[in-house]
Order: C-alpha cells, then sequence, then structure tokens
C-alpha cells in the first residue's frame, strides 16, 4: 500500500537555490545602497541645524559688542559733558571777576521758572504798525544826546560820570513786549529783481492792507514753501529800504548750524493776533 515518492529532479533544485541567492543580493545590495544616503542626509540636517545656531550665535555676539561699545561711548560722552560743564563754570567765574574789576554790576535775567513783574512809568497807548518804532526811538535818543554832551567837560568828572550812566543802563529792566510781534500770512512771494538771496513778499498781518517785507531766505526756503503760510512777524521796525524796496516788518525765524525755519504760529491763530510772552504782558 505505500506509493513510491518520486524526488525532484536535480535541475530543478539548482534553479530555486539560484532564484532564492540572486534575491537575497539584491535586496541586500538595495539595503546597502539605501543606508549611507540616509545617514548622508541625516548629517546634512546636523549641519545645517548647527551652522544656524552659529549664525544666530554670531549675532548675538555682533549685538552686544554693539552696545557694549555705545555704553562706553555714552560713558566718555558723560564725562567729557562733565568736564565741559566745569570749563564753562570756570570761565564764568573769569569773566564776572574781570567784568566786576571793571566795575560792571551783575544783572539778573528773568528765567522761566521763576514770575518776573515789570513795574513801569505809565505811558500813554502805543499806536499799533510801523508808527510805534519812532516813538521808541525817540525815548531812547535823550541819553545818547546827553552823554554827548557831557564829553566836551572837564576830564576829572568824565569818570564819576560815565560810573553814574552805568548803573541807569543796567537798571533799565528787558521787556519784550515792546516788541510788536504778529501772525501772519505770507500770501504770496517773489524773488527780488535786483537781489538773487532775497524775496519779496506781501503778508496779511490783520491790516486793511497787506505789507510789503524783503527776507533773506532764498537760500534756505524754496520758493513754493514760501507761497500762502502763516509765520511771525515784527511789525514795528522801522520801515527801510532793501535794494530799492521798502520792507515794513520782518518774518521771524529759528537758525541752526545745519537749517533755518520759518516760526510756525499755534493752530487756529489767525493774521493780525499778538505774540505775547509770560511774565510780560505789555
Amino acid at each position: 500500500g505505500l506509493a513510491a515518492v518520486k524526488p525532484p529532479a536535480l535541475s530543478d533544485t539548482c534553479w530555486g537555490c539560484c532564484s532564492e541567492s540572486m534575491f537575497l543580493a539584491r535586496s541586500l545590495f538595495k539595503m546597502s545602497s539605501h543606508n549611507p544616503l540616509m545617514r548622508l542626509e541625516q548629517r546634512a540636517a546636523e549641519a545645517d541645524q548647527i551652522i544656524e545656531y552659529l549664525k544666530q550665535q554670531v549675532q548675538l555676539l555682533k549685538e552686544k559688542a554693539i552696545i557694549q561699545a555705545s555704553v562706553r561711548e555714552e560713558k566718555k560722552l558723560m564725562v567729557e559733558n562733565a568736564k565741559l560743564k566745569n570749563d564753562i563754570e570756570e570761565l564764568k567765574k573769569q569773566l564776572l571777576e574781570k567784568e566786576k574789576k571793571r566795575g560792571v554790576r551783575e544783572v539778573a535775567m528773568p528765567s522761566g521758572d521763576t514770575n518776573v513783574k515789570c513795574i513801569s512809568k505809565p505811558t500813554p497807548p502805543k499806536p499799533s504798525g510801523p508808527s510805534a518804532s519812532p516813538a521808541a526811538a525817540v525815548q531812547c535818543a535823550p541819553p545818547k544826546d546827553e552823554s554827548k554832551k557831557k564829553k566836551p567837560e572837564k576830564k576829572g568828572g568824565e569818570k564819576a560820570e560815565k560810573k553814574q550812566a552805568a548803573p541807569s543802563q543796567e537798571d533799565a529792566k528787558v521787556d519784550v513786549s515792546r516788541l510788536d510781534m504778529r501772525v501772519g500770512r505770507i500770501i504770496t512771494a517773489e524773488k527780488h529783481p535786483d537781489a538773487d538771496s532775497l524775496y519779496v513778499e506781501q503778508v496779511d498781518v490783520g491790516e486793511a492792507s497787506p505789507r510789503t517785507v524783503v527776507s533773506g531766505l532764498v537760500k534756505h526756503i524754496p520758493l513754493d514753501q514760501m507761497q500762502n503760510r502763516m509765520a511771525v512777524l515784527m511789525c514795528n521796525l522801522k520801515p527801510a529800504k532793501m535794494r530799492g524796496v521798502v520792507s515794513q516788518a520782518m518774518v521771524m525765524c529759528a537758525s541752526s548750524p545745519d537749517k533755518v525755519e520759518i516760526l510756525d504760529p499755534p493752530s487756529g491763530a489767525v493774521p493780525g493776533d499778538r505774540v505775547t510772552f509770560q511774565g510780560f504782558p505789555g
């Protein structure tokens, strides 16, 4: 009852072994070919991370160095500033001593922190406009005439007269309310026909007709910025002829070594508004 089993042929077994060995070789080749690539990619990613970290550290070091340099520079400037202040104070002391030796009395100037009251003799109301300046000129003229008249007198009395005249000039307090400063609007501006550095403007200062003003602002402010703009003007100056054109006021400006700018009045101001100063009601 036993059946005879026929063994496989030799050719079949050899072919099967060869196919299995080839499959294993291919798989090993694939594994050996993929692993180095993966390792290289991982190493490249790690290198990128390290490079980014180093860049951040370098940037932080640069910022720290800049901060340290600025701190050192600030300390150096503070030391120089303190030294300059000391030098200025020393020069002030020397100047005061020399003035005292010459007989000049020290006059305290009004400051913004203290309330200054001006006591003056009652004077008749000053008319507005350019006519106010001749009155001021007439009031200031007598002391000069008196000093001229006293010169021909004896030499011995000249020193005494000078000493008496000095206190009277120093006792005269500064009163900026004498300046008729008003808000104005520059209607038009054009270049002076006979001067390359001058503008000729028509300015509304709240009067019946605009005033003609000559200003040397050609090198500082373009012509288009001079048209239809607000400004502050001093109106009680004596009219003066500048290259053939009579100027009836002065445009007030602020200047620095770098530039010159026209003073801008506060918002809401209209032509003719008077500019006043704290402590000087006028």
